[in-house]
């Protein structure tokens, strides 16, 4: 699981491009994240979709905000099991360090 912090400030958001949806009003917005951290720790930033018409023709939205990394996993998780042996394999593998077999 990743979890990322973001803050945007709404007084920059193009208004003209909000957009009435079926439970409120939105607003694209685009996350870009960078390979290093910028010089305040940002690991990105997000910037407001101007719509593809307005970018193919070179118009870049406004930046509106950062993105910061609060935990990030870049491991695959394994899905849970339900199986009551698992925490016994586990346990039984933590005791097993020293690298002898286990005789089951």
């Amino acid at each position: 699981m990743a979890i990322l912090s973001v803050k945007v400030d709404v007084t920059k958001l193009q208004k003209e491009l909000f957009f009435q949806g079926q439970k409120g009003v939105y607003a694209d917005l685009t996350i870009l994240l960078r390979d290093e951290p910028d010089q305040y720790d940002n690991d990105g930033f997000i910037s407001q979709d101007v719509g593809k018409e307005a970018r193919l023709a070179g118009e870049k939205g406004p930046i509106v905000g950062n993105v910061k990394w609060i935990k990030r996993d870049d491991r695959p998780s394994a899905p849970p099991t339900n199986d009551p042996g698992d925490s016994y394999r586990a346990a039984a593998a933590a005791s097993n360090q020293g690298g002898e077999q286990i005789p089951f």
